[in-house]
């Protein structure tokens, strides 16, 4: 019981973080620190692969899913005005994808993995939440997100990571 709350507060606290760090870049971003494109996420079973990025920063999305038609979803990619932290973020625009992945990777290249997160659906409405991944069902490595074979659900909707970058002050 304990753990489940030390657990608790560990990710709570690491949410307020994550708004907190979306917040004061959102109040700094500019044009060319920010970037929203719309893909398709396929159904079929083969593996896709969707990148974007600013500068020497990648976002890179892999994917294979089953089942319905295509979808269109949004990535966007940012960096904060000091160059410190780049996200990424993967998303379902209509809130739940109808389509059953088999596998997924959100992979950055020139960024550190700090935070991130997967949600089976999102928020559509005020006073709703995302609806989170369990934490077994991906992992968090040193610089991508990816499903935990044999335990990830097939669901998912979004996918988000903030990382640090290797940006060096002079």
């Amino acid at each position: 019981m304990a753990t489940t709350k030390k657990f608790r507060v560990a990710h709570l606290t690491a949410c307020l973080l994550l708004v907190v760090l979306l917040s004061e870049y959102r109040a700094h971003a500019s044009d060319e620190q920010t970037k929203t494109v719309e893909f398709d996420v396929r159904p079929g079973g083969t593996m896709y692969t969707f990148t974007e990025s600013i500068g020497e920063y990648e976002c890179a999305f892999s994917f294979s899913a089953q089942g319905g038609t295509n979808e269109k979803w949004l990535m966007s990619v940012g960096l904060d005005e000091d160059n410190r932290h780049f996200s990424c973020s993967v998303w379902r625009p209509t809130g739940k994808s109808y389509l059953f992945f088999t596998s997924f990777k959100m992979e950055m290249k020139g960024a550190k993995v700090e935070y991130a997160n997967a949600s089976s659906q999102v928020a559509m409405a005020a006073g709703q939440r995302d609806v989170e991944l369990n934490s077994e069902e991906y992992t968090i490595e040193e610089s991508a997100v990816t499903h935990t074979e044999g335990k990830f659900k097939a669901q998912l909707s979004k996918v988000m990571a903030v990382g640090r970058t290797r940006h060096v002050e002079l």
